[in-house]
């Protein structure tokens, strides 16, 4: 369905559509950071930046990659490691071949966070959200996801 342009007044039913969609996220959202936190003590945003240096070569990346790869500013993430530096979860260094940037590097400490969260956190996940839906509506939810995904994407890259 073509989105429709030109309108800037929305029905009723596009009004509570958009209401019930982003008001269910956020407490899905909230619920699922809350069980993260509980039951391992890493925020959702320590799990973030622990699985992007899993998956990345070496479990390490340019400070300005990282922040791009979670969409996060700059600062923001900075502040957030240096907590997290202090926790023994990462450790800075400087970007190797170029001593102008800096990396973030998991730690073994990091990695063993990571670990340990991540079977309670795929638990929750699956209490709260998967198990919740049926197959037809989580490969909708999924269809939904990437279109609205698309649509963003596009847009950053409009003049």
């Amino acid at each position: 369905m073509p989105p429709r342009q030109g309108r800037t007044a929305l029905t009723r039913t596009e009004l509570d559509s958009w209401r019930v969609f982003i008001e269910t996220t956020e407490e899905l959202r909230t619920a699922i950071e809350g069980r993260l936190q509980s039951d391992s003590g890493i925020s959702a945003g320590d799990y973030r930046v622990l699985l992007e240096l899993s998956e990345a070569p070496d479990r390490r990346l340019r400070s300005s990659h990282l922040a791009d790869a979670i969409g996060w500013e700059r600062s923001r993430l900075s502040h957030h490691l240096g907590r997290m530096e202090k926790r023994g979860l990462i450790r800075r260094e400087a970007a190797k071949g170029d001593n102008r940037g800096a990396e973030a590097v998991l730690t073994a400490e990091g990695r063993d966070a990571l670990r340990r969260s991540s079977v309670p956190h795929f638990h929750a996940i699956r209490e709260l959200f998967l198990d919740a839906l049926t197959s037809e509506q989580l490969a909708a939810a999924r269809d939904i996801a990437e279109t609205l995904s698309g649509h963003l994407a596009r847009l950053k890259q409009t003049p």
